[in-house]
């Protein structure tokens, strides 16, 4: 069998002893924004690689012809070589026909996306990390060229028809968050004063008026309906405030239309109040963890290129030009000056709005093309959450000279961005070790008075779980390990010793609560609680926050943070050893053994997973907020009204074959198990396989 990795439909027909199978193109029409005729492939990715499978594995013939068989007696190259296969082999379902990954192979997964087959930006970054690493190990970087060319297809929004209509001294109108659903929508409140976009007009000097990044959400097959046949579309889910969880949100498009929802005002009454009504718009939102994500794969796969003798400037270039727009999640939403407890307070001018992290999302957004009028916005975000930030990203772009943006101000951005993340992780250090949340400059979303004796961050208050309540954002363990990994990583490749403090005790904490069967099992936390916050931030005498602590509650064994936390604990051995610190052998023996420990549990034929009991499915009946003034239909048909559910919006989960399981729950049965397999969790472990081998035995 020799099946070709590019955008293919499998049939697979199977005797008992025989299958078949037979590789189709996959055609289509595309909705607005992203494509309105059948798929044209990039004629310079005309040659990828092809995999034959043996009776012990399978042979890898690169695009430039070379072979890699697997078996070859490497085992973690083995591992991370067998993984690449299996979400590549088109029978395991982890991509649709456009070759966009999903979230996950199974359709009924309830998490940030509301559906298996949607997809994420995260999703995109985390490919694109997969493809630099193949590019290591077989000198074949065609995958990731393909990565970009979907990128630049379905995740970079092309459809922007207003943007060089934003007004840098007026960037957007403000309207203010809300602490539940119920008080939406929120007016439109012009007397409020905004503050100035510093970054807009060397943005579009340098590059354009629109802007590229990566919208955070994107239907990969239409099962929304809000756009053509079975192409991509943007869409969005969350829009109202913290206590606002993905089981009370109203997924609508992106490029709003006034097609469906409530007549003659779409979905968009849902959100804002505008006395002026209701105009057709686009609004896209960016999740600059991702972006950043981006940045740093490509990063890697500059070194293995260049390393083999090879070069990918042209990807260097489109990644350089994503984190110079990525400069937006570094400004307050509506640019207000840091310190702001009031919506009347002094607005930004230049660089006054600038807190320089990595916050939650920027957003941008205008007029429907051909629509009276030209206008467009662009936001900021004014809260910051820890696990977002990437001083690998942010060294990345102010130090190396192939990486530094074309703008004047952004490698001076992104080096004050780096001194201020590690100023912000050093903040936010529990006693124990654990990072704690984040800081606002909007304290619930409205610019209102920090509560009494908050501590702050260069004038921002803390916040333990910035963005969302239900659940407390800072309440997983995943942003441990996810964040701390790229500390780790900038550790080791710049040798920066102001970090080693920081990566010492949280290694330490995490080796105390990673537990090690005797019988090979293992298991890492899942769920941690918070008491007490730091001190007010010294710059000159970071306090050591004896006040703020963090409490274990809940274990797990998820495969992908597992994986995370393993390559964290690699980097920094790797780090330890090369620049002279604490001797971290023992980091590296636990990262051992996390992954193979993963291995023996997990594997399988699509991949790596384990059962999860999901008592969280008794919410699919959950009440989802709709004013009473609201009565409108999704594009599949299921009414919007005060009776809607999570589940009535997304009535065809019925016919989901998994559903039978939830609905048995929902009526007094036990809580459902699945064994899910996440794009991002299976190449988060490929990639550990591959560290291992990269930074302990190659």
């Amino acid at each position: 069998m020799r099946i070709s990795l590019i955008s293919r439909r499998l049939i697979l027909a199977c005797t008992l002893s025989f299958c078949s199978l037979e590789l189709q193109a996959a055609n289509g029409t595309g909705g607005p924004g992203i494509s309105t005729a059948s798929e044209q492939r990039n004629p310079s990715l005309s040659s990828l690689p092809t995999i034959s499978e043996t009776s012990d594995g399978f042979i890898i013939k690169t695009s430039t012809g070379r072979e890699i068989r697997v078996p070859s007696g490497d085992a973690m190259a083995d591992r991370f070589l067998t993984l690449w296969w299996k979400l590549h082999d088109p029978r395991n379902g982890y991509f649709s026909p456009r070759d966009v990954p999903f979230h996950s192979v199974e359709t009924l997964i309830i998490e940030a996306p509301d559906y298996g087959h949607v997809t994420t930006s995260e999703g995109f970054s985390y490919w694109a990390w997969l493809e630099a690493m193949y590019g290591h190990f077989s000198g074949d970087f065609s995958m990731l060229r393909y990565v970009y060319d979907r990128i630049e297809k379905y995740a970079v929004p092309s459809y922007q028809p207003s943007a060089g209509a934003v007004n840098p001294n007026s960037p957007a109108t403000y309207a203010k968050e809300n602490g539940l659903p119920e008080n939406y929508p929120s007016p439109l409140e012009t007397q409020v004063s905004v503050g100035t976009d510093p970054i807009a007009s060397e943005l579009k000097a340098a590059y354009g008026s629109s802007i590229y990044g990566m919208h955070w959400l994107i239907d990969t097959e239409n099962w929304y309906g809000y756009g053509e046949g079975k192409e991509p579309t943007y869409f969005n889910t969350f829009q109202r405030g913290a206590q606002e969880s993905v089981w009370e949100t109203v997924p609508h498009p992106s490029i709003e239309e006034l097609k469906y929802g409530k007549p003659s005002e779409g979905f968009l009454s849902l959100f804002v109040a505008d006395p002026n009504g209701y105009k057709r718009q686009w609004r896209y939102t960016n999740a600059p963890d991702a972006d950043a994500r981006l940045v740093q794969a490509t990063y890697w796969a500059k070194q293995f290129a260049e390393a083999q003798g090879q070069k990918v400037d042209d990807l260097v270039g489109k990644a350089s030009k994503m984190g110079d727009f990525l400069r937006y999640a570094m400004f307050d939403k509506y640019f207000k000056k840091l310190g702001c407890q009031s919506p009347s307070c002094p607005t930004g001018q230049g660089y006054d709005s600038a807190h320089y992290l990595l916050s939650w999302y920027y957003a941008w957004g205008g007029a429907h093309d051909g629509d009276f009028g030209a206008w467009a916005w662009r936001i900021g975000s004014s809260h910051a959450h820890f696990g977002y930030q990437n001083p690998f990203a942010a060294y990345v772009m102010s130090q190396d000279q192939a990486f530094k943006p074309i703008t004047p101000n952004g490698a001076n951005d992104w080096g004050q961005s780096l001194k201020r993340q590690i100023e912000f992780y050093t903040w936010l250090q529990s006693a124990e070790g654990a990072i704690a949340g984040g800081a606002t400059n909007s304290w619930n979303g409205a610019y209102e008075s920090f509560p009494n004796q908050s501590a702050t961050f260069y004038g921002m208050a803390y916040d333990p779980n910035p963005v969302y309540r239900d659940p407390g954002s800072n309440t997983w363990f995943g942003w441990q390990a996810w964040s701390m990994q790229r500390v780790a990583e900038y550790y080791h490749q710049s040798g920066d010793k102001s970090v080693a403090p920081l990566l010492d005790k949280w290694v330490s904490w995490v080796q105390s609560v990673t537990k090690l069967g005797a019988d090979g099992s293992y298991e890492i936390p899942v769920t941690i609680e918070w008491q007490g916050q730091p001190e007010t931030w010294n710059p000159n005498s970071p306090a050591a926050n004896s006040r703020l602590s963090v409490k274990v509650t809940e274990y797990n064994q998820d495969v992908g943070i597992s994986a995370a936390l393993a390559k964290t604990l690699m980097y920094y051995a790797a780090a330890s050893k090369k620049h002279g610190g604490v001797d971290g052998s023992s980091a590296q023996t636990l990262a051992r053994e996390l992954i193979d420990r993963v291995w023996s549990a997990a594997i399988g034929t699509k991949g790596l997973s384990l059962p999860e009991v999901r008592r969280d499915y008794n919410r699919f009946r959950d009440p989802v907020y709709v004013p009473a003034s609201f009565k409108g239909k999704m594009a599949t048909g299921e009414i919007i009204d005060q009776d809607s559910t999570f589940l009535s919006l997304r009535q065809r989960y019925v016919n989901d074959p998994d559903f039978p399981k939830v609905e048995a729950y929902l009526n007094g049965g036990e809580a459902p198990v699945f064994r899910y397999h996440r794009f991002w969790a299976q190449v988060e472990a490929a990639l550990a396989y591959a560290e291992y081998d990269r930074l302990f035995q190659n």
